[in-house]
């Protein structure tokens, strides 16, 4: 299973500049996800993240996993709540990701229960591990607005 940019928008809360995710191209609910994020000049980061040579924020790669995590961890058990990043634990860079990569990332769910997720993220682009990182999730009520 895929899921589309509107997939996505029902399934996490964050919305430009924070959504970190194009497409999700599989979905094993629970289990593991694998999404894209196709990294653009044009993002509001660059202009001061190394002017002459951008690079994209390790904080932003790690949020990137963490929204695919959240996708993996997403099931009927948890309907009504969103996950919530609670601790990122054996984080490695590996080499820089800049404008024009595409960030492909995996996450596993190690562990998953009530109240808390524990997940092995990898990004790679073009096969080549960048990063790697175990996230801990907890989980929290979704606030509903009608508009």
């Amino acid at each position: 299973m895929s899921l589309e940019a509107f997939d996505i928008f029902r399934r996490l809360p964050h919305r430009y500049p924070m959504l970190m995710v194009d497409r999700i191209v599989a979905v094993e609910p629970g289990r593991r996800a694998v999404g894209i994020k196709c990294v653009s000049v044009n993002e509001p980061h660059f202009p001061g993240h190394y002017p002459d040579q951008p690079i994209m924020p390790g904080v932003l790669i790690l949020e990137a996993m963490a929204q695919v995590g959240g996708i993996a961890l997403g099931s009927q058990d948890h309907r009504g709540k969103i996950p919530l990043l609670a601790g990122v634990e054996k984080a490695r860079f590996r080499r820089p990701v800049t404008p024009g990569d595409r960030l492909e990332i995996e996450s596993v769910v190690l562990r998953a229960r009530a109240t808390l997720g524990k997940l092995q993220c990898v990004a790679r682009v073009d096969g080549n591990v960048v990063a790697e990182a175990e996230l801990l999730f907890t989980y929290a009520e979704q606030n509903v607005t009608e508009s």
